[in-house]
């Protein structure tokens, strides 16, 4: 197990550069989930930690080693590929223990960490089999498997889970997170599923062009996010988003109108330096944080597009007059039948808001 540590690291490509003065501390023992759109950096960022990838500036040191220049296979670390990267002509077991046979691992040790991985994973019925005769998830706990059994420092996963179902999506989460907690080694996993990062990780890195925009626990980004993208990445539904305009600022509050919501106006608490009166702000509520009419602030009449009932709760995805959609969740009720209009207040204990540049005013 190790520390891990990024000291403003950068990566280009030519001159586009992919990741700029990455900083970033991860505790030994730690399970860190990097999450962005598409092209933000994050399978890079994981590689050149690996060594896969040489860095362009800073430093990457784990434990207490710079490793900038160690090649990948002596930096301590492994590494689970989305493909699985079996070999296709090899055994189950003839896979855990290729590594270790090349590098001329002591034929006792190497059965004793391969019976380890076995018994940790549960694959003692497929170590015969070669992995076209596996399913996708047993493919894929043979990947980790052939992890395991080097007793990496550090583990990093790259999108892992994204060729498997929905239903063994669900259980592969819960066998990594069980197999964290049993192996008690630092981890590092690359996502793009919400649902992934906001269970799996201790800490969140979340991404965006290169950059680093904010670093935290699960919970903490979720209720407290640094400015309007992280709001409206991190969550599942995300955010809604409703522009307004400061038509009032007084001590610890500012009044706000909301023009494409029929001009609704509402006051909200305000700690930091308020925004001008005639400022153009966005309001952020997440879906939970409407209730019904009068039991919050600024009732909004919306035309119901769609609703999805999924049991105990329903979203229903609701159009304004201007065009603007928002997302509600609502408790299901198995006798409410789906209304052409919904009227909803907005809880004024959670609302966000931000600025026209999408930096967080409060």
């Amino acid at each position: 197990m190790a520390e891990l540590s990024l000291k403003n690291v950068s990566k280009s490509f030519g001159s586009y550069e992919i990741i700029r003065n990455a900083c970033l501390d991860i505790a030994d023992g730690e399970f860190v989930v990097f999450v962005g759109p598409s092209g933000c950096g994050k399978s890079t960022l994981l590689r050149m930690i690996a060594g896969l990838e040489h860095i362009t500036h800073g430093e990457i040191r784990i434990g207490d080693e710079v490793v900038n220049d160690v090649e990948p296979a002596d930096r301590g670390i492994a590494m689970v590929f989305q493909s699985y990267a079996l070999y296709p002509h090899m055994t189950v077991e003839e896979n855990l223990s290729f590594g270790l046979r090349m590098t001329g691992n002591p034929k006792a040790d190497t059965e004793r960490r391969v019976q380890r991985v076995v018994d940790i994973l549960q694959i003692r019925e497929l170590m015969k089999r070669r992995p076209k005769q596996l399913s996708g998830g047993q493919r894929q706990r043979v990947a980790i498997g052939r992890a395991i059994v080097r007793e990496p420092r550090v583990f990093l996963f790259d999108e892992p889970l994204s060729n498997l179902d929905a239903e063994l999506r669900v259980q592969m989460r819960v066998e990594i997170s069980r197999l964290h907690k049993e192996l008690g080694t630092t981890m590092i996993y690359v996502t793009h599923d919400q649902t992934e990062a906001m269970t799996l990780a201790n800490k969140i890195v979340v991404l965006r062009g290169g950059n680093i925009e904010q670093i935290g626990a699960p919970l903490d980004l979720y209720d407290n996010p640094a400015n309007q993208f992280v709001a409206g990445f991190v969550g599942s539904p995300k955010m809604n988003f409703m522009s307004a305009e400061v038509v009032g600022v007084e001590t610890g509050n500012v009044t706000l109108m909301l023009s494409n919501q029929g001009n609704v106006r509402l006051t909200l608490p305000l700690k930091d330096t308020p925004p001008a009166v005639g400022d153009k702000v966005t309001l952020g509520v997440r879906p939970e944080h409407f209730t019904n009419a009068d039991g919050g602030i600024a009732n909004l009449t919306v035309k119901v597009d769609v609703a999805e009932h999924l049991g105990n709760t329903s979203y229903i995805y609701a159009n304004v007059a201007s065009g603007e959609q928002l997302i509600i969740e609502r408790e299901e009720s198995r006798h409410d039948k789906t209304r052409d209009t919904l009227t909803v207040a907005i809880k004024s204990s959670h609302a966000l808001l931000f600025d026209s540049a999408g930096n967080r005013l409060q």
